[in-house]
């Protein structure tokens, strides 16, 4: 098993790290090896190369006595959808959101229905929850408390990092839902929407640094910067149970995250990897691997489903949303990212002050 260090963020890096991949291939394998590449987003590192690829080979070891070498790399969601995009040749991908599977299936590389795959396609899910210092010294509690002024805060760059659509998208709807919590009531959408946009705002100028992934936002605040990271729970779960110091708030307002997974049919039909493209993603829905997931930190695929227990155990979010809630991916891509987006035009205003 092979590791790639970053995400392949254009088509020259891709070819580049692929050829080296080979380079590191040699001698060449008996006949029975079969390659398999994955392209995968940075949070669940360490679930696949310590728990589910050596599970995979175990597994199709003992159904086709062939040995199994994992070239996987690592990176930014956004980055690694475009790096497929552009020759990087996975066979498949495990991204942060959909709507990076949808670019690549529009560009004629992803050819079956990859929805119809168990739960939609997804293989693992969360929620985005907010790291604090050791004894919560800012005394956050929820979204409103990382808005105040003097409160550094961390996300990664959305224009990167699919992790961090999904932080944005985390505080916009916590917007909408305050609006009603505030009201008692149902919000007219338009001034649920600029209160959304007012929290929006007033967490982005708190905004401390912007990595490009997820994971290197984690590094940056472990690193002492910062006094809140928003980020996936599961991201966060693994290293206050290890000792890391720091602690968990979930908010009581965030969203469901699901994260899919698609065999990209051009490249494993080139490979002549098709097969065992097929068996990875069905071993990724199966017992094996989901069970790995959730002891790292991840929620079942059900959200109504109790949390595994973790530490005190992993609260139930009052006030849970998802993404279809919203209006699904492409409505909330381009409300909140498109060129006029809502954070585009944030992020412009800030950058001014």
């Amino acid at each position: 098993m092979r590791t790639i260090g970053h995400a392949v963020t254009s088509l020259f890096a891709a070819v580049i790290t692929y050829g080296a991949l080979l380079t590191a291939a040699a001698p060449a394998q008996a006949a029975e090896t079969r390659d398999l590449i994955l392209a995968a987003y940075s949070v669940p590192k360490e679930a696949y190369e310590r728990h589910i690829i050596p599970a995979f080979q175990k597994h199709w070891k003992q159904k086709t006595g062939q040995d199994v070498r994992v070239r996987s790399s690592y990176g930014a969601s956004g980055a690694q959808a475009r790096a497929i995009i552009g020759g990087f040749d996975a066979d498949v991908a495990v991204l942060s959101l959909e709507g990076d599977v949808d670019q690549i299936t529009k560009a004629g590389l992803i050819t079956h229905d990859w929805r119809k795959a168990p739960h939609g396609g997804m293989i693992s899910a969360s929620v985005v929850a907010l790291g604090v210092r050791k004894g919560n010294p800012k005394g956050v509690k929820g979204w409103e408390d990382a808005a105040r002024p003097g409160v550094e805060v961390l996300y990664p760059n959305p224009k990167t990092s699919g992790g961090a659509m999904w932080d944005v998208i985390a505080i916009y709807g916590a917007g909408l839902k305050l609006a009603e919590q505030r009201a008692g009531k149902p919000v007219a959408p338009e001034a649920a929407g600029t209160q959304a946009i007012d929290l929006l705002t007033r967490i982005q100028r708190n905004v401390k640094v912007m990595d490009k992934s997820g994971r290197e936002s984690v590094t940056t605040f472990e690193r002492g910067v910062g006094d809140v990271i928003v980020t996936y729970e599961n991201e966060l779960l693994p290293r206050v149970k290890s000792g890391r110091p720091y602690e968990i708030v979930v908010p009581a307002e965030t969203v469901w995250i699901e994260n899919p997974a698609a065999v990209v049919d051009t490249y494993a039909d080139r490979h002549k990897a098709k097969d065992l493209a097929d068996a990875f993603v069905e071993f990724l829905h199966g017992p094996e691997a989901q069970a790995a997931f959730i002891e790292l930190g991840f929620r079942p695929l059900d959200r109504t489903a109790p949390a595994p227990a973790a530490g005190t155990g992993l609260p139930q979010p009052a006030r849970l949303f998802t993404i279809a809630d919203l209006g699904g991916w492409d409505s909330v891509s381009n409300k909140l990212f498109g060129a006029q987006g809502v954070w585009t035009k944030i992020v412009e205003d800030v950058s001014k002050r």
